[in-house]
Parts: structure tokens; sequence; C-alpha cells
């Protein structure tokens, strides 16, 4: 570790819920940030306005929020390097790609989307079925480095649509050092010419995720394998604007597998357990996504099963607190090799917990439970008492219910009175909200 102070991002995209790969990336940037008296800072990249979901930005914040796992530094949190929302940084981005251009690095391209479909077209095979724009076809095409000065000036100054993209060096190679997975090497030659400044003026990913790591002062830059392809972008766009040197250290993570493959946000519904974190509804389809805290899930469960999906302390043991975690935690731990979610196992890690957990902290959630199937709780005395008998046959928090339901039930209480009353005994009438 460098003296230089730790801070680390998860920087998600407002388009919808929440999925257990998110939430321990999250995790492991949280977990490292504590390890070292860092700090932890979300970052909300909603640069892309057509796939902006309206109420996806709170969610992910309640999301947080339940976890236990609150950002140091936020749109809600406040800091010292916001905005914390790249649509509100958007001059910030024009400047960094008019530098790139200027410097060579970059070209400006005014292809419409009819040119761009015809040079997929023109140049599909069956060895590369889906041709991108890169350094074999950016010659044949209408950009500032095809067309004379006069023309790029004219059409920048008429309203034509363009976009910035970087220029991709040919046959150089790109490396950097991965965290987990040691050195890591790219072509140039196989990497298209990606988009950095979009025709409305906003940054794609790979030009703000640098742009704000640099500004933002991140030390260390982690997050999923699946971005692993995009890296020598990202180095060279770093050493172009900003120097090697300065870039933070990297590592990604490995995907977290389904039944049959990598385990997306729709495999939910395919495999019968949840894969969000909390229930997300669509708000264009009014389709409801249960979450882990409804379908029963603690948080000290969701978190500890997350953490050990991918790393381990190097002992036996599998049960951690939060605290432990970041005692424990180690980058050197955590696998290479994607990590295969099991559902039976999970339920397993939130049984131990809410044997370990004490009657107190069951106590609201249990309420909630209950209140949730229409029973509301007012002897706290009781339910204590019934938590404590019932709690090791519990998997789920919604076991409550099954396991002691009944026992507060109006229809129970009125059963139980009537029988104590015709043995003439006196017996308090049932409160109405008990």
């Amino acid at each position: 570790m460098s003296d230089k102070k730790v801070r680390v991002r998860f920087a998600p995209s407002p388009t919808g819920g929440l999925h257990l790969g998110g939430v321990r990336t999250v995790l492991y940037n949280y977990l490292f940030a504590k390890k070292h008296g860092g700090d932890f800072i979300l970052r909300i990249e909603d640069t892309d306005q057509t796939r902006f979901v309206p109420g996806a930005e709170e969610y992910i914040f309640d999301c947080l929020k339940w976890a236990g796992l609150e950002p140091d530094e936020s749109v809600q949190h406040g800091g010292d390097f916001g905005p914390y929302r790249q649509s509100e940084r958007k001059e910030l981005y024009k400047n960094y790609a008019e530098q790139l251009v200027a410097e060579g690095h970059a070209y400006y391209a005014f292809d419409t989307p009819g040119e761009l479909e015809q040079m997929r077209q023109q140049y599909r095979t069956d060895e590369n079925p889906a041709p991108q724009y890169d350094n074999k076809v950016r010659m044949q095409m209408r950009n500032s480095l095809t067309l004379d000065g006069d023309t790029v000036h004219e059409l920048m100054h008429s309203d034509t649509p363009y976009v910035v993209r970087i220029k991709m060096p040919d046959e150089e190679t790109v490396s950097f050092n991965d965290m987990i997975r040691g050195e890591v090497s790219f072509n140039t030659s196989l990497v298209d010419d990606k988009v950095l400044l979009k025709a409305d003026g906003m940054p794609t990913y790979h030009l703000a995720v640098v742009v704000d790591d640099h500004l933002m002062e991140i030390s260390h830059a982690f997050r999923g394998e699946e971005w692993l392809p995009s890296a020598p972008v990202h180095v060279l766009l770093w050493k172009y604007l900003f120097g090697e040197d300065k870039m933070p250290q990297w590592a990604h993570f490995p995907l977290i597998l389904g039944p049959s493959g990598k385990l997306s946000k729709r495999d939910g519904a395919t495999y019968g357990f949840p894969v969000f974190a909390m229930n997300w509804t669509d708000p264009k389809t009014g389709d409801l996504t249960e979450g882990f805290k409804e379908m029963g899930f603690l948080p000290e469960a969701f978190m500890n099963l997350l953490a050990v999906l991918g790393w381990n302390d190097g002992t036996e043991q599998e049960i951690f607190s939060l605290d432990e975690m970041i005692e424990k935690f180690s980058m050197d731990r955590i696998h290479s090799a994607g990590a295969k979610f099991d559902y039976e196992k999970a339920k397993w890690f939130n049984h131990e917990w809410i044997k370990k957990l004490t009657v107190d902290r069951l106590q609201l959630l249990v309420k909630e439970v209950l209140k949730s199937k229409g029973i509301e709780v007012a002897d706290d005395e009781l339910l204590n008492k019934v938590i404590d008998l019932v709690k090791d046959r519990c998997t789920l928090l919604t076991d409550f219910y099954e396991q002691a339901g009944y026992i507060f039930s109006k229809r129970l209480k009125a059963l139980i009175y009537l029988l104590f009353s015709r043995n003439g005994m006196m017996l308090k009438p049932c409160s109405s909200r008990s």
C-alpha cells in the first residue's frame, strides 16, 4: 500500500434493480476502504439518458442503507469532490475530449446511423460477423481523419451531429497490473475506436470514468471482470490525459455464476430465487422482481454470503460479521475464477444468522413480517418469548409467521378467551390490534 489515502468508488447506472453482483462489488470496495482507513464514494453514472429509469437512483441508496454499506460521499451524503451525478458534470468531459483530439489521440466522427450500418454490412464476414469501427475501417469513414479541415469546420458549425472517438494505436501492447489477476496485456489493434463523447455532448462510460476517477482522487478502481475488455481504452486515456503514474490500482472481480453461466438480472424468474437486493418494480411494465430483503433475508446474512462468493480468509470460517470481514479482508484472497451462487447455501447462511442474532435485534424484523400478514403485535414481552422459542426453526424471516403467527391471530385469542370464560376464569379481552 502506498501513502496515498485510499479512496474507492461504486458507480452504478440508475437503470433498474440492484443485482447481487453489484452489491458484492460495493461490499468489496467498502471492506477495502474501511480496512485501510479510507473513503467509499458512490457516484451516479447517468450519462446515458435513454436508459435512465425514474426511481432507480433512490432504490440504489435504499438497498445500500438496508445492507449497512452507507457511502462516505455521494449525491445524498455530500462531499468535497462533487457533483456526484455525472449528468451535472457534463462540461468537464467536453474539455478533455477536445484535448484528446487536439493532441491526435481522438477524432471527430460524422457518420450517420445509416452509414454505420452500411459499414457493418460491407465488412461483415463469417469470421467477423459484427464489424467494428476500428483501425481497419476508420479511413473509409466520414471523420476528421479523412475529411479536410474546412469540411470538418463547416460540419461542426452547422449543427451536424458528431461524436468523438478514441484513435486506438496500431499494434501496440497495453499492460497493467491487476491486483487479482497479475499483469494483463492487450493488443491495441484488436480494440475498436470507442466513442468517448456522444452527439448530445454527454460522455460515454469510457471517458467519464477516467476523468471522474482522476478528479475525485480515486486510489483503487475495483469492478467486475466484464469490464476487462475496456481496460486498454481506459489505460490509454489515463496515459494521454493525466499520466499512467496517476492511474489508480485496478482489480476486476470474478463473475457470479448461476446453474448455467453468468447470473444475469433476468435469471431470477428462471431459477426461482432472487437476484436483486430488494424488491424492484419496473415503472414501465409494473413487473415486480422480488428481492432478498422481501424474501426474508437478514442484511447480515446477505453480506456474509456475498463476501464468501469469491473470497475467503484462508481458514474454514464461514460466518463473518461486518466488523470481522473488515478486519480479515484482503485483495490477495479474492479468487480470479467465477463463483457459483447456491441458493440453498444462501438460506443456510440466513438460518445461521437468525440463530446468532439476539431477540432484541429480531423483534422489529419479525413484527414487520407479521404486520405484512395482517397481524399487529402489541405485547413485546410475549413476542420476544415466542421469537426465542422458534428462531432455531426459522430459515427465513418469513418463517416466523408460519412458526408462530397463529399465536397472535385474533381467531386463536378469541378461542382462548372463550375457553377461559366457560371455565369461570377471568381473562382480559384481546386487543383489537394484537
